[in-house]
This record gives structure tokens, sequence and C-alpha cells, in this order.
């Protein structure tokens, strides 16, 4: 796919509080699925040397985005937040950064359904552990709107499945290359979500929806938006290497 990364989330939200989901909580989820054992890190009192590898990793969400600020989600800042990742870096977990829960599952190279199944596993595993440490509660719930989050765009599967991928034939062209995403359905977007900066020619693309369509049906509009833009773009290259 000329991918060089891949990252599926499901933001949850599930009723409960970091008290809950501390180390031990977390250390639960390896005997659930052992390819998923790791650490979590919270935010308060993080050694230096371990936020600077968060950082490096590009693993640490930081405060300050305005719009969280404005909602009341970034009160009591940094009490409260953490990140739990595998020993291969490849699952992650975000405890109260937007939502309550942001489960993440990566990798390079472009084997997506290795991606989603983990993703599928990791999600099942929290869940599990959330109900047993929580006296039974599950991630919120509505027939109607699907899965209940902080951000309304992310009501119904919850799911982004994104690319990182180097579209040299859009570079400095960005409303051409938002017009070939509006219609296949795919969001542009910079390397470090909708507040990055310019990032090159290097962006994010992943599905635009959440709401009306299943996970299967989102990832697969996911694969066949990026490999058309990604055809576009060499094509773009050529053009312009004449």
């Amino acid at each position: 796919m000329g991918s060089s990364g891949i990252n599926a989330e499901y933001m949850g939200s599930s009723g409960i509080n970091a008290e809950y989901m501390g180390k031990q909580a977390f250390a639960k989820i390896g005997e659930i699925e052992p390819d998923l054992a790791g650490e979590y890190y919270p935010l308060l009192g993080m050694d230096e040397a371990i936020r600077q590898q968060l950082v490096d990793d590009h693993f640490l969400f930081m405060s300050g985005d305005p719009n969280l600020k404005v909602g009341g989600m970034e009160r009591d800042w940094p009490e409260g937040r953490g990140i739990f990742h595998n020993k291969d870096k490849t699952f992650l977990v975000w405890v109260n950064e937007e939502d309550q829960l942001r489960i993440i599952s990566m990798q390079k190279g472009g084997n997506v359904n290795e991606v989603f199944s983990r993703l599928v596993r990791g999600i099942n595993a929290v869940e599990k552990v959330v109900q047993e440490v929580s006296g039974g509660k599950k991630f919120m719930f509505d027939d109607h709107l699907g899965f209940l989050h902080s951000c309304p765009t992310n009501l119904g599967t919850g799911m982004r499945a994104s690319v990182h991928i180097d579209l040299k034939g859009y570079a400095g062209d960005k409303a051409a290359l938002k017009e070939i995403c509006n219609e296949l359905n795919i969001q542009p977007r910079g390397t470090r979500g909708e507040s990055s900066g310019d990032t090159g020619s290097v962006y994010d693309l992943s599905n635009k929806h959440r709401l009306g369509y299943s996970e299967v049906e989102l990832v697969q509009t996911m694969i066949d938006g990026v490999n058309a833009i990604w055809k576009k773009s060499q094509e773009r290259e050529a053009a312009a290497a004449q």
C-alpha cells in the first residue's frame, strides 16, 4: 500500500476512573492476551527518562488542546492520566486523554489484518478487565448512537483506521489532496492528529465516518481510499518530473 505505519483506534467511555485502571488492573490484560502484556505509566510523577522515551516513541499525549480545556476534560491535569503499552509497542491504551479510554493497535508496514485483529483482541481484553475491576460495567453503548464518546464525531463505532503515508505528489497542494479525500470518504490529517502543524508530504489518512457503518466497512474504506490516493500521488509526482 505504500504505507509506513498503521494505526487503529477505539475510543471507549466506560464510566471508570484511573484509580480502577492502575498497574494491577492493566497487568490482567497480559493474563488474557499474553502478547499484549506490558506496563502502565501514570503521568503524575512520571520519571523523566520514561517521559522522554514516550515522547521519542510519539506515544505521550499532551495537555493544551483548547477544545479539551473548554469542555472541562483537562481539569486536574495530569492527575488520573496514564499510558499503557505492551512490550512490542504495538498495543497502547491512553487513560483519560479525551475519552476515558483510547485503545490503539499499530505497527509499521501494510498488514492491516494483523493490526485490526490485535485491536479486536485488545478491546475485548480491556473490557473484560473493566468489568472485573468496576463491578460489571461495560463500555457505554446506545442502540441508536452506538458507542458514546466525549466528541460527537466519534459516535458509532468510535474507530479510526489510519495510515501514515508519504504523498510527495501532493506536496504543497493540500487543496487537491482534500478534494480527492472527500471523494473517497477519507480524512487527511497531520501525523500528530487534528492539531498537527505542517508535516511536509507525510499525512495521516483515515476513514472520515464512524457512524452508520461497521468496523469492517470502515477499514475497507480506508484501504481502498489510501490505495487510490497513493496511485494518484505517484501519477502527479511523475507528471511533475517531466
